[in-house]
C-alpha cells in the first residue's frame, strides 16, 4: 500500500491552494478528484475572467452559523496574500466594481498559477479518480481508490458543494463528515436568482434590468443591480439577497433609495402625466407597468394627495414572497455544509478525528458575492495546509 503524509480530495481553489502549501513545506501529498478537467468553477467564473478575490474581503461578508470561525484563516492568508501570487507569476488583475478584483488574462491563467505552485511541492496529481472508500486505520487514514488505496496521516477534504452539479458537484464530503460523526447543517442554493409564482411574475418586463436599487430580506441589505426575469428576479443585488433569503420571507425592494418621493412629486409639474414623472427616474416600461398596477395614467394634479402618498411605499417598499429559488444548477455556492463548531477555527481540523480537515464551500462559510467565497477558499485552503 502506497504510504503519504497527506490526501486531499477535491482540486479545486481550495484544495489546489492547500497541496501548494502542504507540498511545499515538505509534505508528500496526494490530490484526488474525480473529474477529468482540472477546476472548472474557477474557468467559468467570473464570465471566465475570475473574479478571484475582493479588496474589501472581511468576517463580516461571510455568514456562518458560528459565525467568529472565519476569523482566522482569513487574517493569516488575505485577499493582499493572493494579489502578492498573482504578481510572483506576472498576472495582472483589475477592479470592477465595490471592490471586485478580476484576471486581465482570463480564469485559465489562475488555474495554472495554481497548478504551477501545487507541481511546485511535488505533489502527486489523481484526476478522473473516483475515491471508493475511506478508512481510519492506525496513524491516519486509508483512500481507496479504483487504481490504488493511498495510506496517510491528514486527510483533507475539498470536495466542494452541490452548486452547479453539471460540472461535477456532489454531496460526497457531506457523506464522509457524517461517517466520521460530524455534524452537517442542511445546505441550499445561494447567491442564485429568485423565482415566483405565475400570478406574482412581470413576464412582460422579462430581460428590463433596475441599475441602483436596494433590497433586504432578514438581516441582509444589498445596493446594487437587479434584473426582471421570465421566472422571478436575478441581478447582483437578488443574488446576494439570496444567501439570507429563508422560504415563506418576502423580500422588499427600495426602487429609488436616494430620493424622497414626497417631495420629488410635490416639486414635479401638475400637469405632467405620471408616466412622464416616473419615467425621469425609471425605465419607461417599468413605470408604465407599475402604474398598470397602481392604477391611471393621469396628470399629477387629477390625483388626490392621499393617492400621491401611497406611491412611497409602492416605490419604496415594494414587497413580494419568491416561491423559491432556480436552485443548484445556477446558484455559485452552497449555503450550509460542515458544521464549522465541530473545527477548529486556526487549522480546519476536526476535533473529534485527528488528521481529518475540511476546507472551502463542503464548510458552512458562505461569502458575499463579489470573490469572497474564492477568498475563503484561499484562506482555508492555507490554513489546513500549514497544519496538515
Amino acid at each position: 500500500m502506497p504510504v503519504c503524509d497527506v490526501v486531499i480530495v477535491g482540486a479545486g481553489a481550495a484544495g489546489m491552494m492547500c497541496a501548494a502549501t502542504a507540498g511545499q513545506r515538505g509534505r508528500k501529498v496526494v490530490l484526488i478528484d474525480h473529474a477529468t478537467k482540472l477546476a472548472e468553477k474557477i474557468r467559468i467564473s467570473g464570465g471566465g475572467r475570475c473574479n478571484f478575490t475582493n479588496l474589501d474581503a472581511r468576517p463580516e461578508c461571510y455568514l456562518s452559523d458560528n459565525p467568529h470561525y472565519v476569523k482566522s484563516a482569513l487574517a493569516r492568508y488575505t485577499q493582499h496574500d493572493f494579489i502578492k501570487l498573482m504578481q510572483k507569476h506576472g498576472l495582472g488583475f483589475h477592479e470592477k466594481t465595490l471592490g471586485q478584483l478580476f484576471c486581465d488574462d482570463g480564469s485559465q491563467a489562475i488555474i495554472d498559477m495554481l497548478k504551477a505552485e501545487v507541481d511546485a511541492g511535488g505533489t502527486l496529481w489523481r484526476m478522473g479518480t473516483a475515491v471508493l472508500a475511506v478508512r481510519q486505520c492506525e496513524g491516519g487514514f486509508e483512500v481507496e481508490t479504483a487504481a490504488e488505496t493511498w495510506q496517510c496521516q491528514s486527510l483533507v477534504v475539498a470536495s466542494g458543494g452541490l452548486s452547479i452539479p453539471q460540472i461535477g458537484a456532489t454531496a460526497w464530503g457531506y457523506e464522509l463528515a457524517k461517517q466520521f460523526g460530524l455534524s452537517v447543517l442542511p445546505t441550499s442554493a445561494a447567491l442564485v436568482p429568485l423565482t415566483f409564482q405565475p400570478q406574482d411574475l412581470w413576464t412582460e418586463l422579462a430581460g428590463v434590468a433596475l441599475d441602483d436599487v436596494e433590497v433586504s430580506s432578514g438581516k441582509g441589505r444589498f445596493r446594487e443591480a437587479i434584473l426582471l426575469t421570465h421566472r422571478g428576479v436575478s441581478g447582483p443585488a437578488i443574488l446576494q439577497i439570496s444567501s439570507y433569503w429563508q422560504p415563506g420571507q418576502p423580500i422588499t425592494i427600495n426602487l429609488l433609495p436616494d430620493v424622497d418621493v414626497a417631495e420629488w412629486l410635490a416639486n414635479s409639474s401638475r400637469e405632467a402625466h405620471l408616466l412622464t414623472v416616473l419615467s425621469e427616474k425609471l425605465p419607461r416600461s417599468f413605470a408604465q407597468a407599475l402604474i398598470t398596477r397602481w392604477g391611471q395614467n393621469l396628470p399629477l394634479k387629477q390625483y388626490s394627495p392621499k393617492q400621491l402618498a401611497s406611491l412611497t411605499p409602492a416605490l419604496q417598499q415594494w414587497q413580494m414572497v419568491p416561491s423559491g429559488t432556480v436552485g443548484y444548477k445556477k446558484a455559485e455556492v452552497t449555503r450550509g455544509g460542515v458544521d464549522t463548531r465541530g473545527l477548529d477555527s486556526k487549522t480546519m481540523a476536526a476535533r473529534a478525528v485527528p488528521g481529518l480537515y475540511f476546507i472551502g464551500e463542503v464548510v458552512d462559510v458562505t461569502g458575499w458575492l463579489g470573490g469572497y467565497n474564492f477568498q475563503w477558499a484561499w484562506s482555508s485552503g492555507y490554513a489546513a495546509g500549514s497544519a496538515a
